[in-house]
């Protein structure tokens, strides 16, 4: 069981690393919300340091 949270957690990461790289590469990104991203990414992180 730990595992499989383990994994939709590093799924979710890399989901996010993907919309943070959309929203960058865009010609106005939104800053808010590539900061948005980040903190999600870092609430992440964290649950995965912690397993």
């Amino acid at each position: 069981m730990q595992s499989s949270h383990v994994d939709a957690l590093k799924a979710k990461h890399a989901g996010l690393e993907a919309r943070l790289h959309q929203e960058q590469i865009r010609p106005s990104p939104d800053i808010a919300m590539i900061q948005q991203i980040k903190k999600q990414k870092l609430r992440i992180k964290e649950a995965l340091a912690s397993c």
